[in-house]
């Protein structure tokens, strides 16, 4: 009984309490785990880029393969708690429950397949990844430790997702946070004080990445969140697996994409400068992920509280939801966007005293920095037909900026004006997403209105008549 009360408490919660108040409560503890990631990655390229250019070139070669298992990891975890989140808003607690179990569980079974193969072909891998020849020692070294990690890494996503999407985003929070932070500590720890070089900054990564996911792990067996997780829930139902792996498709695209576009972006960079454009990009990277990091945050607070309610039907807290979260976005990437540009060269030297790379991680960042209000649209709309279940809509999205836009430009913008193609690329492949995207904003909302009139519509026709 008290399970149930607890229940109907969260439901009541994620479709009664006021909208805006409601996604700030759940943004806040999303975006400080999201910073707290971002960080920590900034911590291995901060702390590695110190060792010099080749290692730092190592690091952003093995980034590539870290998206690849997060997009695995993402998919099922994205894939499980969109279903999870609209399950429970309809009151289907069971659909919930087999959703969590069997998505959890294949990450595992996942992530130990890929860890078993990453090992065996290793060098051809970072090879196909874009290293260089003085950076694939580093690589490897780097890479094996992050491969041990493949079922914990691709677990802690699918638990990180189960609270963010039932509204629990205090739990993820703690998990992700107090690994992230473990990380940062333990990077100098091995890489400076125990002299562990490369391997060191992976150890440490491996070490955080099982304190986030026992952090995870043990609320789940505490029973404090409403999906069970059983043997027994885990599916043999195709159908259900398949539900899972295509609601999740679009994070799939999204950071396979990321994967597959870091490669060509190594191999560009490899021919175009050697280390030091690999190296300027892999901080570009890390330091505009830091950003991003922020509005991923507030999406994700978003985004339990647009699936719950479109699992309930209420349209009025859908576009509340919607149009609240696009501004509120958009004005906090303006707040960065302005010190990023002016102070992208004093950033640069913060990570490292290489003036080629200084340079071109400089230009690179000052020309992100007039895209980033912009970047909300995109991703509001990619979040909400992923929260929603449209699956074609969020996948095309999640396709443009990392596949159909990014793919042909990386050979053609450096082909045309070398080094400086390759620092517009991000910045000309995020404005032509953002453009795109809004005709789906705009569309999205005239739907909600639609539905909200029909709502309303019916609503008053079966009111009882007054006499």
């Amino acid at each position: 009984m008290a399970k149930t009360d607890f229940n109907q408490k969260q439901f009541q919660k994620m479709t009664t309490y006021p909208v805006r108040p409601l996604i700030m409560k759940l943004a806040a503890p999303t975006v400080v785990s999201m910073l707290v990631t971002g960080i920590y990655n900034t911590a291995d390229t901060y702390f590695v880029s110190q060792l010099g250019t080749s290692q730092s070139a190592a690091v952003s070669v093995v980034f590539s393969l870290m998206a690849l298992i997060q997009a695995v990891g993402f998919t099922l975890g994205m894939g499980s708690g969109s279903i999870i989140s609209r399950s429970l808003g309809a009151q289907d607690r069971d659909t919930a429950s087999k959703t969590f179990s069997t998505g959890f569980i294949s990450s595992l079974v996942v992530g130990c397949v890929m860890t078993v193969l990453g090992l065996i072909f290793i060098e051809p891998i970072m090879n196909v990844l874009g290293s260089t020849e003085t950076a694939l020692p580093y690589a490897k070294e780097y890479a094996r430790y992050i491969l041990f990690g493949a079922p914990i890494m691709m677990g802690t996503y699918v638990l990180n997702n189960l609270w963010r999407w039932e509204g629990k985003a205090f739990f993820s929070m703690i998990g992700i946070g107090l690994g992230g932070v473990l990380n940062i500590f333990l990077d100098p720890f091995f890489i400076s004080f125990l002299d562990m070089g490369v391997a060191g900054a992976a150890i440490a990564t491996l070490i955080s990445q099982i304190i986030s996911f026992i952090l995870l792990l043990v609320p789940v067996i505490l029973k404090k969140n409403i999906s069970e997780l059983k043997l027994s829930n885990f599916s043999k139902n195709p159908a259900i697996h398949a539900n899972i792996w295509i609601t999740g498709l679009p994070s799939l695209l999204r950071q396979g994409l990321a994967s597959i576009s870091s490669i060509f972006l190594n191999q560009q960079g490899r021919a175009i400068s050697g280390d030091a454009a690999l190296s300027a990009m892999g901080i570009y990277s890390k330091v505009t992920m830091l950003i991003f990091c922020i509005l991923l945050g507030i999406g994700q607070g978003f985004q339990p509280v647009i699936g719950f309610n479109s699992g309930a039907k209420k349209y009025d807290r859908m576009k509340t939801a919607f149009t609240f979260t696009w501004i509120f976005g958009s004005a906090v990437m303006l707040v960065f966007a302005v010190p990023l540009f002016f102070f992208a060269e004093d950033l640069m030297p913060f990570f490292i005293d290489d003036q080629e790379v200084i340079a071109i991680g400089a230009r690179a960042l000052r020309l992100e920095a007039f895209i980033l209000p912009l970047l909300t649209v995109n991703v509001m709309c990619n979040m909400t037909f992923q929260s929603i279940g449209e699956r074609f809509k969020a996948s095309f999205l999640s396709c443009l900026r990392q596949g159909l836009f990014f793919i042909p430009l990386v050979f053609i913008l450096p082909s045309l004006f070398g080094i400086r193609g390759l620092e517009a690329l991000y910045p000309v492949c995020d404005l032509l997403s953002c453009l795109l995207s809004v005709p789906f904003a705009i569309q999205f909302l005239v739907k909600l209105n639609k539905m909200l009139r029909n709502s309303k519509q019916e609503d008053s026709e079966e009111a009882p008549e007054q006499v």
